[in-house]
Formats: structure tokens, C-alpha cells, sequence
């Protein structure tokens, strides 16, 4: 699980609260990544590679006593465990993985995972068309809020795009849980100034709980 069970009943507590104000539908996921993004460990040992090719053919320079066989050995060696050793910091670390990610290549996966699991999660069926999605992904450090038309009619999106902003700054800064309550606090406090309430006899359609996937292996 990417949160604790804490962290998790927070979350899905703010959600409850905020469906209770303002009758909408809301659902919040976290997602390791969106994409397995295959060419990141190619290009980390190819950067890996060149950079101890570039060692050894110092070390021969300065070293020109070193035996041609010797440099041909170690050269290889050196090529091979360091582009190794950085194509598997790719899978393992995730902020050194995201160097070999372009933004714009990122910010396209995040929203296509994030529509596809609109659509999973039937957030287009809920009867006042008024579900929302608010969706972090790791790796990538992007976040996509989505709503459906009845939300998009009355909410214009620079008040989203604020959202996405806010919950962004506060993962760099640390805890995810409270990136999404402090994301789900600003979404209730727009809903509200824009005149949404919750009306007698509404109910539930949707879980409340947190959706936490791992995304493409």
C-alpha cells in the first residue's frame, strides 16, 4: 500500500466531510506511476556507460604505462557496471528515474491513467453528473483533478489548475496525506463559493475510501 492506514482514513474521512457540504461525488487515488516508461532505464545506461568511457579513456591518458589488453578488460567492465548500476537506479530510486522522464511525456501518462480510471470508477454515472476525481501520481510528481459536467459548467478550470498546484507544492514538501486533505479542503471551500449543497435525502454513490494502485509494472 502507498499509505498507511491512518493516512488513508484521513483522506477518506475529508472526503466524507466534503460529499456531506456539498452533495458532490468525489474520489481520490494514488498511483505509483502511470506508465512503465521502458526507455528510462535504456537512456540511464547509455548516460552510465558513456560516463565510464569517458573515465577509462582519462585514466589511459594520464596512465600510459597501462597495458592495451588490461585497458580493453577494465574499460568494458567499467562501461557495463556503471550503465548497469544507473539503469537499475531507475526502477529503485524514484527521483533519479524521473530525470530520464520528460515533463511533457509525464504530465500525458498522469492524465490518461487519470481518465481511464475516471471512466472505471464510473464517475460519469453518477446521477447529478457531478463526480470528481482527484488523482496523484508518484514518479511522475503530477496531479490531475477531473470533474464531470455538471462540476466543469459552474467551476471554470484556472480553479482547478489551483488545486493541481496546491496539492502538488505539498507532496515536494513531504507528507501525501496531507497534500490530498489540504487538496480536498481547497476543492470544498471552491464547491461552496460556487453554490453547491448537499440536498435531504441524497445518497452515497461512491466509495469514500482512497484507491491506491502501483499502476504499469
Amino acid at each position: 500500500m502507498l499509505l498507511d492506514a491512518a493516512a488513508a482514513d484521513a483522506i477518506r474521512a475529508r472526503v466524507a466531510g466534503l460529499e456531506a457540504a456539498s452533495g458532490v461525488e468525489v474520489v481520490t487515488a494514488v498511483i505509483a506511476r502511470a506508465d512503465s516508461y521502458p526507455e528510462a532505464p535504456w537512456k540511464a545506461f547509455a548516460l552510465g556507460a558513456s560516463l565510464a568511457a569517458l573515465a577509462a579513456t582519462a585514466m589511459a591518458l594520464f596512465e600510459p604505462g597501462w597495458e592495451a589488453f588490461e585497458a580493453v578488460v577494465e574499460t568494458a567492465v567499467a562501461v557495463l557496471a556503471v550503465g548497469g548500476s544507473f539503469a537499475l537506479g531507475t526502477v529503485w530510486i524514484t527521483p533519479f528515474a524521473r530525470v530520464f522522464i520528460p515533463a511533457e511525456r509525464r504530465e500525458v501518462e498522469v492524465r490518461q491513467y487519470a481518465q481511464a480510471l475516471f471512466v472505471e470508477q464510473a464517475l460519469h454515472h453518477t446521477q447529478r453528473r457531478d463526480g470528481i476525481l482527484i488523482l496523484a501520481s508518484l514518479l511522475e510528481h503530477q496531479v490531475v483533478v477531473l470533474a464531470d459536467r455538471a462540476v466543469r459548467d459552474r467551476v471554470p478550470q484556472f480553479e482547478f489548475d489551483s488545486i493541481v498546484a496546491t496539492v502538488a507544492a505539498a507532496i515536494s514538501r513531504g507528507s501525501l496525506a496531507d497534500a490530498l486533505v489540504a487538496g480536498l479542503e481547497q476543492l470544498d471551500a471552491i464547491l461552496a463559493r460556487h453554490g453547491f449543497r448537499a440536498q435531504a435525502g441524497e445518497t452515497n454513490e461512491l466509495p469514500d475510501t482512497v484507491i491506491q494502485q502501483r499502476g504499469p509494472a
